[in-house]
């Protein structure tokens, strides 16, 4: 995907410091590992397995993080006193909200009772640590609109159940054991790395296969919940700021504007020159069981605190998700039209084979990628 931005020189204010960041494959943590090496951190990440995991995120910069491969549902103490972080980020869970329904177990164990392990591992080995729990607006569920860190929390998901008791765990741990966590409660957060499953990247990659003649229809199910959509680069500076702080504490980190899925759909189609209207299908199978109407957050503490501001606003967002698309669209089609490359009158073994500061990467496979890494990279650690 064309979205990787050149590495920024590191902060020497920062540069002794050293970052554990569960979940830093996915779209916050790749954003965040990025922010971090730009000033001038020492990155561990943690994945649950190697083999069959993509790392198309965290690509460009996997040669200069610490990849570890573990759980957080298991023991992670051995692992800390290892790294000794100071600072601590809990990006790890299942997070789409529609499977929660089918995998409330598995859910239960990541979003809860993972946070929980990461908290205790913390206490017991590093309890000066600054720590980030990442908590949800989902939490919320159809509690009135702006929704503020002293609103009633009623979630109608066990997505949202399993993030309110890692958030009420986070606060738990903080007031008995003088721990510094600090919980985002983020809104919806998008971005060109957003999970294919996910409404906001689904809508983005078929108006832009439409606009290319490469897709029939837009199947969704409502239109009309509303949501507080941000840029998820916007949203992993607030958690870095959480933890410089000197007290922890919990903030809705929002735009304080919401839009419809409609809109979503309307400006992603603008973009590409259609009428969403001509291509939009209403599909009973992604209609969830209980939806939440509508999300809109009250940012006005993390602003008046940590004077956190969004920098991107709605248009900008969808914007980038659609331009991003286009253009891996069009790297796509450059990619079948070149013609294979040619050594000594055969194809090349390597040819398909990119090397990144010693991390040597199959493209294409995420089984080859892994299994490369495994092999060569000497940043890999595995833990029981």
């Amino acid at each position: 995907m064309p979205t990787h931005e050149p590495e920024s020189k590191p902060d020497v204010a920062q540069a002794t410091k050293t970052a554990f960041i569960t979940g830093i494959t996915g779209q916050d943590g790749s954003y965040l590992a990025e922010a971090l090496l730009g000033k001038g951190y020492t990155v561990y990440g943690l994945v649950r397995d190697i083999r069959g995991r993509s790392y198309q995120n965290i690509s460009h910069i996997l040669h200069r993080l610490n990849i570890v491969e573990g759980h957080v549902e298991f023991f992670l103490s051995d692992l800390l006193v290892e790294i000794q972080p100071d600072e601590i980020y809990n990006l790890a869970a299942a997070s789409f909200v529609g499977k929660s329904w089918s995998g409330w177990r598995r859910y239960m164990k990541v979003n809860g009772i993972g946070a929980v392990n990461v908290f205790e591992a913390a206490r017991r080995v590093c309890p000066k640590a600054h720590v980030y729990q990442a908590s949800s607006s989902e939490m919320f569920g159809n509690s009135p609109s702006p929704q503020s860190e002293a609103t009633f929390m009623a979630p109608r998901s066990p997505y949202g159940a399993s993030k309110l008791y890692a958030h009420s765990m986070a606060r738990i741990y903080r007031e008995s054991y003088g721990m510094h966590i600090s919980c985002g409660i983020c809104f919806n957060h998008e971005s060109p790395r957003r999970g294919h499953e996910f409404v906001s990247r689904k809508i983005a990659k078929i108006a832009a296969q439409l606009s290319n003649g490469e897709a029939e229809r837009l199947r969704l199910g409502s239109l009309e919940p509303r949501r507080d959509w941000g840029h998820a680069k916007d949203y992993v500076r607030a958690m870095w700021m959480m933890l410089q702080a000197p007290e922890p504490g919990d903030y809705v980190v929002a735009t304080g504007a919401s839009h419809s899925v409609q809109d979503f759909v309307r400006l992603a189609f603008s973009y590409v020159g259609l009428d969403w209207k001509d291509y939009y299908e209403k599909d009973p199978q992604f209609i969830r069981p209980a939806e939440v109407l509508d999300l809109r957050g009250d940012p006005s503490r993390i602003k008046s605190i940590l004077g956190w501001e969004p920098e991107m606003n709605f248009d900008d967002l969808v914007m980038d998700m659609v331009t991003a698309e286009l253009e891996g669209l069009e790297h796509d089609k450059s990619s079948r039209e070149a013609p294979a490359e040619v050594f000594g009158g055969l194809q090349g073994e390597g040819s398909g084979e990119a090397v990144r500061g010693g991390v040597s990467r199959e493209i294409g496979s995420p089984e080859a990628d892994s299994e490369k890494i495994r092999r060569d990279s000497p940043n890999l650690k595995q833990v029981g």
